[in-house]
C-alpha cells in the first residue's frame, strides 16, 4: 500500500542576509543551508539544504561587461539566452518574461533540462544592470525538489535587492544614455523682457 500523504514543507528556522563583497547586490536565504563557493572562476556564492551533493541550491554570480548594456540591447540578449537555452540536453521552457527598466533588463525563465541522468529545473534572472550582468539561479535536483523547496528560492529571489547606486545608473533620465527621446522644454513664467 502507498502512502498519498505528502512530506511536510520546508521550514525556515533561521534566516541570514548574503552581502556581495563589493556591495552590488544582496539577497536573504535560510540561515541553516550550506554556503558553496562557485566554480568556473565566478565571482558570487551558492547556498544548498544539501551538504554532501548540493543539486538542489539558490546561487548568485556577477560579472562585468565590456560595455554598459541599456534597453535597446533586448533584442541581441534574447538571442544570446535562447542559443545558450538550445544547448542544455532536452531543455523545455516553462515560462519566460523579459522586462527593462529605464536600462536595467531582466529575463526570467523557468525550465528543465538533461543533466546525465536526471531531470533538473531551475528559476533563473539575468540581469543587466549598467556594467554587470547578474545571474540569480534556483534549481532543484528534480522537478519535484524543486517544487518542495519553492518557498525557500521564491523568498531568496523575492529579496534580492540592488543599491540605490546601481538603479540610478540605469535611469535613463538621469545617465542620458542613447537611444533617449529629448523632450520638449516647456516655458514656465514671463520672459525677461515681457
Amino acid at each position: 500500500m502507498t502512502s498519498t500523504e505528502r512530506p511536510p514543507r520546508p521550514r525556515f528556522v533561521g534566516v541570514d542576509t548574503y552581502a556581495d563583497p563589493h556591495g552590488r547586490f544582496t539577497f536573504r536565504y535560510p540561515s541553516d543551508w550550506y554556503r558553496f563557493e562557485l566554480e568556473h572562476g565566478l565571482e558570487g556564492v551558492m547556498f544548498s539544504p544539501e551538504r554532501e551533493n548540493p543539486q538542489t541550491f539558490f546561487s548568485a554570480w556577477v560579472r562585468q561587461l565590456e560595455a554598459e548594456a541599456v534597453a535597446e540591447d533586448l533584442p541581441l540578449l534574447q538571442n544570446g539566452i535562447a542559443d545558450g537555452l538550445a544547448h542544455l540536453p532536452e531543455c523545455v521552457v516553462e515560462s519566460s518574461s523579459d522586462d527593462t527598466y529605464g536600462n536595467l533588463i531582466k529575463f526570467e525563465r523557468i525550465y528543465t533540462f538533461r543533466d546525465g541522468e536526471e531531470i533538473r529545473k531551475r528559476k533563473v534572472w539575468i540581469m543587466y544592470v549598467a556594467q554587470w550582468q547578474i545571474v540569480l539561479t534556483y534549481q532543484g535536483r528534480s522537478p519535484e525538489e524543486w517544487e518542495y523547496w519553492l518557498p525557500m528560492g521564491n523568498y531568496a529571489f523575492a529579496l534580492f535587492n540592488i543599491p540605490p547606486e546601481l538603479w540610478f545608473a540605469t535611469d535613463r533620465d538621469l545617465t542620458k544614455k542613447m537611444g533617449l527621446p529629448k523632450k520638449d522644454r516647456v516655458k514656465r513664467g514671463r520672459a525677461k523682457d515681457e
